[in-house]
Parts: C-alpha cells; sequence; structure tokens
C-alpha cells in the first residue's frame, strides 16, 4: 500500500478528496447516507490510513460528512462553501482522469490552445483501450480564438512583430487537435465507446483564462499571466518575448454540491451557461469535428 508523504501526499489527499466530493455532488452518495469507513477507503485508493485520516479531516471541515456516535458517518447538507479549490499544475491531469471514470463523460474547454488538455485526453484514450476504464459515451468540445483575429501574444518584447510567433503556436495547437481528433476517431472505429463526439470551433476571443467543464458537476479555471520569456531561435540567438503562462498555471476549482445556492453550484452552473452561449452564438459556422 502506498504512503503519503510530502508534496506527493498532498497530491493524493487533494485527488481523493475530489474524487468523493464528485460522488456526493453526482447522486452516488445522497444526503443521510452512509459514508465509506475509513479503511474501507484506504483499500479502494490503495493508499495509507494517514491519507485517508487528512481526506476525511478536510471533508468533514467542509461540511460534507458528520461522523455520528454509535451510528457511523453520514453525508449531510454543504454547511459552508467549500469549492474555492487552489490546485497545483499536476492536479488537471488526475481530475480529468476521474471525469473519465464515469459513464457518460463531457469535457467543455475553453482556452488558447490544445497543449495542456492534448495530453492528458491521449492519457484517457490509452486507458480506455487498454480497459481499465469503459465509459458509454464521450463528448469533448474545445473552444479556440479564431485563426482570423490577432493575438496579443506570444509576440517580440522589442522590435518588429511579424507575426510568426503567434503562426507557430498556431500550428502546434492544429497538430495537437488533429493527433486528439484521429485517436477519438480509433475509439468509434474499433467500437470500445458507443458514442464519441469531438468537436473543435473557434470564436473571436483571446481568453484570459482558461476554463474546463467536467461532467457538469466541477469548473476548473486558471488565469493566463503575462510573462517575459526567452525563446531559442534557430540561428542560436535568444529572443525575448512577451508569452502567457498555460501549462503551469495555477488551477481554481468550483464544485456543485447538493446546495443549488452556495458558490460553488452557483459558478459551476453559470459557467456551464456561459460556455454554452459562447458555444451557441459566437462559434463560427465551420466547426472542425470529429
Amino acid at each position: 500500500m502506498a504512503t503519503a508523504s510530502g508534496g506527493k501526499g498532498k497530491g493524493e489527499v487533494q485527488r481523493i478528496a475530489a474524487r468523493l466530493r464528485m460522488e456526493m455532488s453526482d447522486g452516488t452518495y445522497d444526503v443521510g447516507d452512509a459514508f465509506p469507513t475509513q479503511r474501507e477507503l484506504a483499500i479502494r485508493f490503495d493508499v495509507a490510513r494517514d491519507t485517508i485520516q487528512r481526506v476525511w479531516r478536510d471533508l468533514v471541515s467542509e461540511g460534507w460528512i458528520e461522523p455520528k456516535q454509535g451510528s457511523g458517518t453520514k453525508v449531510i447538507k454543504v454547511s459552508r462553501v467549500h469549492s474555492d479549490e487552489a490546485l497545483g499544475p499536476g492536479a488537471l491531469g488526475a481530475l480529468i482522469a476521474e471525469a473519465f471514470e464515469v459513464e457518460d463523460v463531457t469535457l467543455d474547454v475553453f482556452s488558447l490552445t490544445a497543449e495542456t488538455l492534448s495530453g492528458h485526453l491521449a492519457s484517457q484514450v490509452t486507458r480506455v483501450q487498454q480497459g481499465e476504464i469503459a465509459p458509454r459515451s464521450i463528448k469533448v468540445r474545445l473552444v479556440l480564438p479564431s485563426e482570423h483575429m490577432p493575438l496579443p501574444y506570444p509576440r517580440p518584447k522589442s522590435g518588429a512583430n511579424d507575426g510568426q510567433l503567434v503562426e507557430d503556436l498556431r500550428q502546434m495547437s492544429r497538430q495537437q487537435i488533429e493527433v486528439n481528433r484521429m485517436s477519438f476517431d480509433r475509439l468509434r472505429r474499433n467500437r470500445l465507446v458507443s458514442e464519441v463526439s469531438w468537436e473543435v470551433r473557434r470564436v473571436p476571443l483571446a481568453p484570459p483564462v482558461k476554463l474546463y467543464l467536467l461532467n457538469g458537476t466541477t469548473a476548473l479555471q486558471a488565469f493566463y499571466k503575462i510573462v517575459e520569456r526567452v525563446i531559442d531561435q534557430d540561428d542560436g540567438s535568444e529572443l525575448r518575448t512577451i508569452d502567457v503562462l498555460g501549462v503551469q498555471a495555477q488551477l481554481l476549482q468550483h464544485v456543485k454540491d447538493a446546495n443549488p445556492e452556495s458558490l460553488g453550484s452557483a459558478f459551476v452552473t453559470e459557467a456551464q451557461d456561459w460556455f454554452d452561449s459562447v458555444w451557441d452564438r459566437l462559434t463560427e459556422q465551420r466547426p472542425e469535428a470529429g
């Protein structure tokens, strides 16, 4: 059994707690249901007992569960806002992996490129192919900036901006989109998933944040921070640029819970409504479907 320690232990606590919150939000557990014991959870997640104890403390303090003497631990109505949670850069992969463990997977994303998402989706396709997970349906919608609009970054910090940096960024994103499209096509052709939908649309917007909506229950957002970055050129020289921090951006997590008026529930609902409105009313007419 794994032993939790240091940063890895903290990541395990966040991963397990996020999974259990999702289950208490999606109807796996209802208010009043008996909650598994710490021993049962340690066996289920294959982690040390002290890791589960830390998860337990978090869920109790957040108002998800309540231990009652003589009757075990019960799932209760959330007593306070729990959902504004900062997650490290490595958390996105774990949360997407958890999202793909349900029967009907939905993933809506608005971002600058497909760079961060691409690798995580490829990992989930591999899990399906290896029989580790078996979703009944997968639906992914990705919104990216229009290729017909100028982007304020990346650009040289000084000197002329010839647009090559932006074109390089777009070309990289096109390649990643094509790789994911082919992977989802294989799932469909090999009948590993009954229903597969992969669709990319463009909008005339440069996103200040990236947004992930997982199965209608969890919203993740990360701000694109403006940074200076040095790029090595083919001739051996260095180019100092103004760019954005995307791959390692800090994630903020919002979880829909049993209280529709909680901050977490309201944020997920509003974020989903906003995404749907952009998808339906602002996207260009020719979707890049798979």
